[in-house]
């Protein structure tokens, strides 16, 4: 199921991409920072062992709620360093790159990193495409009217009330990755899934197995509820103002790899806070043209990439993160109006 390329194939010399690759390059924002990335991962690996040995300190009390939101919000950080890691902005080569990947992945929080890889991969290649981005395939959520005029059942009945679902549908999301992992393993087309099975396997038994062993069985149950809905709700929001509410894509559409990558994307603006909270996918124009890209080096490209846009007629969408929360609201608000009409 691994794709061998995180981008799809280099367009042809001279095309508009190339020449803003060309600009990027030689401001030297494609070179390696290993520099950051082990200031980085060592600060995150030292949050994740902090979080369980607080966990550990409080004991079997209702304040180990508040350390589960804590823990929400590290094993959303390391699910961003998994997403550099797939991306080879850590490791250029990809053995590294995989055993770090399914180390924090599958094993620090039991998410499939090469099923995560596969999907995001495809996501890359064709951003908000109706049929070939499995981001906005319209399983319990529809992303356009067309989707909407096709939904039926459990799918139709969400979807004409989706802007009201779509937070409380994300307390979900956290739960839904390990067992779309699980699943994943099961497909033959999945490169080493018995060890993908086995790290997820590993995991789980032991996060159960500290839970259940400093927790009584109702303060246990209610924190790994919170503590899967609360990480759920914080990928979810780092995730969704990149691309919901932006142009959706179909077969009809010919646009060249730029234009495909830019028009489909959104910047959040704000500053080195955003960066650490959104982990640099605020940046999502740059991180979509440069998936390769460092983190640290997409604030640098913006204004190289936002001039040329700009000098190419090409929009450059940015706004802030209430605006694209507002903005992808509106609009699942405004697809789901035909289904609730039928509804009346």
């Amino acid at each position: 199921m691994t794709s061998e390329t995180d981008i799809p194939a280099a367009p042809r010399p001279g095309s508009d991409f190339a020449r803003l690759s060309r600009k990027i390059a030689d401001a030297g924002l494609l070179d390696r920072r290993p520099g950051y990335y082990a200031v980085r991962i060592g600060i995150v690996v030292a949050a994740y062992a902090a979080s369980w040995s607080i966990f550990a300190a409080v004991g079997d009390s209702w304040w180990t709620l508040a350390v589960a939101a804590l823990l929400a919000v590290v094993f959303a950080q390391v699910a961003l360093v998994a997403h550099d890691l797939a991306h080879r902005q850590v490791f250029r080569r990809r053995r590294p790159s995989e055993i770090a990947g399914r180390l924090a992945g599958n094993l620090g929080i039991g998410m499939s990193y090469g099923w995560w890889q596969d999907k995001h991969t495809r996501h890359h290649a064709n951003p908000n495409h109706e049929d070939l981005d499995p981001d906005v395939s319209p399983d319990i959520l529809v992303w356009s009217e067309r989707q909407a005029g096709k939904a039926g059942g459990l799918t139709r009945v969400i979807a004409a009330r989706q802007a009201f679902l779509f937070f409380p549908l994300l307390t979900l999301e956290g739960f839904n990755l390990h067992v779309a992992g699980v699943r994943a393993t099961l497909d033959p087309r999945l490169k080493q899934r018995r060890l993908e099975l086995g790290l997820l396997l590993a995991h789980f038994a032991g996060y159960l197995a500290i839970v259940f062993s400093v927790l009584s069985p109702g303060k246990a149950i209610a924190f790994i509820v919170l503590h899967q809905a609360l990480f759920g709700i914080y990928l979810g929001c780092t995730f969704a103002p990149n691309h919901k509410g932006m142009p959706t894509l179909t077969a009809e559409d010919e646009l060249d790899y730029l234009r495909k990558q830019v028009l489909t994307s959104r910047n959040v603006s704000g500053g080195a806070l955003m960066d650490v909270a959104l982990g640099g996918l605020n940046h999502q124009i740059e991180h979509h043209l440069f998936p390769n890209m460092p983190t640290p080096n997409l604030r640098k490209a913006k204004p190289i990439v936002r001039q040329y846009c700009a000098a190419l007629g090409v929009s450059y969408a940015e706004t802030t993160l209430i605006g694209s929360y507002r903005i992808a609201l509106r609009h699942m608000h405004d697809v789901g109006e035909p289904l609730r009409s039928h509804a009346q």
